[in-house]
């Protein structure tokens, strides 16, 4: 991520509804949430929200997609993955022992399921 990209990403985010929005998003990875879902649980006018979300949008942390009528929005966990990257990218001078608990507080309360492999037998 670039600088600039940084600073749009943090500059949207840097807005109490848009965060919450965001939040909740990624909250409800994979399926996604419809906008007027978004304003009724955040407390504020469709409109509103609209104007919310296009700014997360044009920063690359949300994505929305029609479905019918409403379009369902999703947090964009690349963007966002790539922004923490870029915040802590030089963390600690390169020390790794200083690092750690930071990258600890960083793993996901869920991490993905591991694919369990097959053994085989050889004969």
């Amino acid at each position: 991520m670039k600088t600039l990209e940084a600073i749009e990403a943090l500059g949207a985010l840097a807005q109490e509804t848009r965060l919450e929005a965001f939040r909740l998003l990624v909250k409800n990875e994979p399926d996604g949430v419809a906008a007027g879902e978004l304003a009724r649980d955040i407390g504020v006018p469709q409109n509103t929200m609209s104007t919310h979300l296009a700014i997360l949008t044009r920063a690359g942390l949300v994505t929305g997609e029609r479905h019918s009528r409403s379009i369902i929005y999703r947090a964009n966990l690349a963007t966002f993955q790539a922004l923490t990257l870029f915040m802590i990218q030089d963390c600690c001078g390169g020390s790794p022992e200083l690092c750690a608990p930071l990258l600890e507080s960083l793993t996901p309360c869920c991490p993905p399921k591991s694919k369990k492999r097959k053994e085989t037998s050889r004969v």
